[in-house]
């Protein structure tokens, strides 16, 4: 019995189910992106981001009781550690910042379902996405060892959803053998399968403050003209053993969504992020879009183009707005 595939991990609780549920643009398929920082009382809004914040845990596990009142069943969580290393140092402690959100959001809000990216670039003094060798190259095996550990100290706490997003070969099997190992055989992956190397990543690397303090990340993060390789990237993902397959940016790369969907038999997660959330509230400050309609088109596109989960930084707002109609 080959138990790298448990389809029934996108059955194992309600909000799991309504997750994955297909069709229409509904409250329950979306996810908030939540930036979580050291400290108490930190409530910090992110210049390029309006509205966003970097959350203390106890900030953040107040902003969770309004998400979920709202409807919306799961946030990601993006870790920013109080001190940043070569080594990545705290990217896979029990006390870390993402750790100690996952556990406070838990108590909180039993019920929601808490997504942890797990990638290296937020907690390394360089910036990169993992393991650097002497000559500026990320060695990708010692990185997945990397993010195993990062990977097993997220369930320990009890993450529902681990979403890789370092583009490093073999990590969705390296991390799902030891999950399953340690007997988090319920705990899910939603694989950063078709991430980008795009140029709508900046305000994140700004709020994270994750820019590379050298070169690039064309090395792993894949190349825009590219599509028949994302479609690659998606069945080795599955084969592997994600439970969701993800595409990242979502505008500029909704016929990659299309091409994914008809690829793999997974749900397919699409990420709004934070460049595209950015240039909208600046067109809409200026009075040159309506922010609110054009929210609406964008999310709607994601799911005309097969997306069943939209990770976006307007759950909030749009979820409020469909309360009031």
């Amino acid at each position: 019995m080959d138990l790298s595939q448990r389809p029934r991990r996108l059955r194992v609780n309600p909000a799991m189910r309504a997750l994955v549920a297909e069709h229409a643009v509904r409250v329950q398929n979306l996810i908030e992106p939540l930036f979580v920082v050291p400290g108490s009382g930190v409530r910090e809004e992110i210049a390029s981001m309006p509205s966003v914040c970097r959350l203390s845990v106890d900030q953040l596990a107040e902003d969770a009781k309004k998400i979920a009142a709202l409807g919306i069943p799961a946030i990601l969580l993006f870790g920013i550690p109080p001190e940043k290393d070569d080594a990545a140092s705290w990217l896979a402690r029990d006390d870390g910042p993402v750790q100690r959100a996952i556990a406070a959001v838990k108590q909180a809000v039993p019920e929601m379902l808490v997504v942890t990216d797990l990638c290296a670039c937020e907690y390394t003094s360089h910036g990169h996405c993992g393991v650097v060798r002497k000559d500026g190259t990320i060695d990708n095996d010692r990185t997945v060892d990397l993010l195993v550990s990062g990977a097993l100290s997220y369930a320990r706490c009890g993450a529902d959803i681990i979403a890789p997003s370092d583009m490093m070969d073999g990590r969705v099997g390296a991390i799902r053998a030891a999950l399953d190992a340690k007997d988090f055989i319920d705990t899910a992956i939603m694989s950063y399968a078709a991430k980008y190397a795009s140029a709508f990543y900046g305000p994140f690397r700004h709020a994270a403050g994750s820019t590379p303090a050298f070169g690039d990340r064309r090395t792993h993060q894949m190349d825009p003209p590219n599509a028949r390789e994302a479609v690659k990237e998606a069945r080795l993902d599955a084969a592997e053993g994600a439970d969701i397959i993800m595409v990242k940016p979502a505008l500029a790369y909704l016929d990659i969504v299309r091409a994914v969907r008809e690829a793999v038999d997974l749900p397919i997660a699409v990420f709004n992020v934070s460049g595209e959330y950015a240039m909208l509230k600046a067109a809409a400050r200026e009075g040159w879009i309506d922010e609110e309609r054009a929210v609406d088109e964008m999310l709607v596109s994601c799911k005309r183009a097969g997306a069943d989960i939209i990770i976006t930084y307007f759950a909030r707002s749009y979820a409020a707005r469909l309360a009031k109609r």
